[in-house]
């Protein structure tokens, strides 16, 4: 029986698994995942993650609960020799083991694109992972005790000022979510005032969400600066050494949070340690029909799709262009390739990909967002509106829509739960300071 194997979890990587279970005639192939983390994370929802919107397991998606015939490796994949059909694993405990295969799917998303900033490294935190949306929830919710225990100062100044980087969509909707949040926290915090919270946005180009036309990304900065927001355009972070940020446009400030959001970039995986081709900014050079490889040379039995993946786009007016690396066309693009899959194991042609947008929508806090398709723009509560209806139909299993729904419908009568949990980063603080306290204790003469 022919393996095929999946490297990564993430939308394209379980939605090639889950199609191909459904698919698959018994005996006909055995499907291998392989995924460092338990879970695919469903990344619209990080930022009402961050807002405490969304409670953090709802934006995860179980592997095994909902993989039933996919045998999931728990471990990374840290090189692919395809000339020999094998992948070096590393699992998060024990020695790196090999693993054949028939098959390869090459499905590793993509990682967060970081440059040599200094402090950038020591002081942000990213926005691509559940784990990373709780954090900076939490760092949040902290900030704010922390501030209201003080005089104002350039410390409390420093804690409740946030500083993101990245215009994107991921940046500007955890942004925009993390700004609603902490102002409706104002009310609970009468120590503190509008005055104490500095919330600034730095992008490199002139303008954000490059997805949208001009003028509704100008809506945007808009209304972000009336809720108080500062907007850095063609502005790049010079360095943030122990918090102190420092701007290309002049500007200087202590900064808590820091989040980085600033695109991506390819995995160590595929620039460095594997033998399929890739271009130059690392993503595997795959075929309209996900086969890996160009028009001149073919790469038998690869695929790929998703983040990591230059796809032809077909749908584009531009010679040369790719696929945007969206959740979109993730989602398409790991359906179709199991559809390839199985045509090819069943002697069939693979079919090109090819989608058309339907259009881009995005979360700007409680209440507000933004729709365009084509010429067609929605805003405020109606696309906010929108948007979840979107969301809570998109995310995989119907035990995710339910849960999600369940929350947001509580929300509504009882406001969002403002409940920190910063203490589950460090579990064993408590115990440990306890048994610390009671040696020292016992050490004492008398």
């Amino acid at each position: 029986m022919r393996r095929i194997l999946v490297v990564g979890g993430g939308y394209a990587g379980f939605y090639t698994a889950w199609r191909l279970e459904k698919k698959l005639r018994r005996g006909e192939a055995e499907v291998v995942l392989v995924d460092p983390r338990p879970y695919m994370t469903y990344q619209p929802f990080l930022p009402e993650v961050v807002a405490g919107s969304v409670e953090a397991r709802h934006a995860a998606v179980s592997l095994r609960r909902n993989l039933k015939r996919t045998k999931i490796v728990s471990g990374m994949v840290v090189n692919i020799a395809h000339a020999d059909r094998t992948v070096t694993i590393r699992p998060a405990d024990g020695a790196d083991f090999t693993m054949t295969y028939d098959v390869i799917a090459v499905t590793a998303g993509a990682v967060t694109r970081t440059f040599d900033v200094p402090g950038v490294a020591d002081r942000a935190i990213g926005m691509k992972h559940v784990e990373e949306a709780v954090a900076i929830r939490d760092r949040m919710f902290t900030a704010f005790d922390e501030a209201a225990g003080l005089e104002p100062g350039k410390q409390r100044r420093k804690l409740l000022t946030v500083t993101f980087v990245g215009g994107g969509f991921s940046g500007v909707e955890g942004f925009a979510e993390l700004l609603s949040l902490a102002r409706a926290l104002l009310k609970k915090y009468p120590e503190l005032t509008e005055s104490d919270l500095a919330f600034h946005l730095v992008e490199a180009s002139g303008r954000i969400l490059p997805e949208v036309s001009d003028k509704p990304g100008e809506w945007v900065v808009n209304m972000l600066e009336k809720r108080g927001a500062v907007v850095h355009l063609n502005t790049t972070m010079d360095s943030a050494d122990d918090g102190h940020v420092v701007l290309s446009d002049g500007s200087e400030f202590d900064s808590e949070l820091i989040v980085w959001t600033a695109g991506n970039a390819a995995t160590r995986l595929l620039r460095n340690h594997t033998d399929l081709p890739h271009n130059q900014r690392g993503m595997v050079q795959v075929r309209a029909d996900l086969r890996i490889g160009t028009d001149d040379e073919l790469i038998e039995d690869a695929w790929a799709a998703g983040d990591d993946a230059a796809v032809p786009d077909l749908a584009s007016s531009t010679p040369g262009a790719y696929t945007v690396p969206n959740a979109q066309n993730a989602v398409r693009q790991g359906k179709l390739l199991a559809k390839n899959l199985l045509r090819s194991l069943r002697g069939k042609a693979p079919k090109a990909y090819e989608h058309h947008s339907l259009g881009v929508i995005a979360t700007l806090g409680l209440g507000s967002g933004i729709f365009q398709y084509k010429r067609l723009v929605i805003k405020g509560l109606l696309a906010w509106l929108m948007h979840r209806g979107y969301h809570v139909l998109a995310v995989p299993t119907w035990d995710r829509k339910v849960r999600v729904l369940a929350i947001w419908l509580v929300a509504f009568f009882y406001g969002r739960d403002i409940v920190s949990l910063a203490s589950v980063q460090s579990p064993r603080e408590a115990f440990e300071s306890e048994a610390k306290a009671r040696a020292l204790s016992a050490s004492r003469p008398g």
